[in-house]
């Protein structure tokens, strides 16, 4: 199954200038996703950072995985999460987070998300990001549903 923006812009709360997940390439409900972000160089980041040698921030990698996984959740399980009362989930917690290689203008990376498991309010998933291949990154994230 493939997600265009605007059916990614139903199932999180995210817009742009900060909205990271472009297109989903595949999702399998409940258990994981392939997602993708071109970073074009006209994001609003590269000015600051860095001058002269733009690279992403690895906050916005993250950021970008940590939507890949709501994107995820929200498709999985919302009518279920609406009937328990909870109407979004916010990043909790990154853990055992790696930066392999810089991301740059131009790139697109591929975000990779699985969902570990649910304990009560707290989402676990396991994240990896990747450009052509190569991984730039990866994470334990988990996420607080509200």
């Amino acid at each position: 199954m493939k997600l265009g923006v605007d059916e990614i812009k139903e199932l999180i709360p995210h817009r742009e200038p900060f909205l990271f997940v472009d297109s989903v390439l595949e999702i399998e409900k409940g258990r994981k996703i392939a997602a993708e972000k071109l970073f074009s160089p006209e994001e609003f980041f590269f000015r600051g950072h860095f001058p002269g040698n733009p690279i992403v921030p690895g906050v916005i990698v993250t950021e970008a995985l940590a939507q890949a996984g709501g994107v995820l959740f929200n498709y999985s399980f919302r009518d279920e999460l609406k009937k328990e009362g909870f109407e979004n989930a916010y990043l909790m917690s990154l853990d055992c987070c790696r930066f392999r290689a810089p991301v740059v203008p131009g790139d697109k990376v591929v975000l990779e998300v699985e969902l570990v498991r649910r304990r009560s309010r707290i989402i676990f998933f396991s994240a990896k990001a990747s450009v052509d291949g190569k991984k730039v990154a990866e994470a334990e994230i988990s996420a607080y549903l509200v």
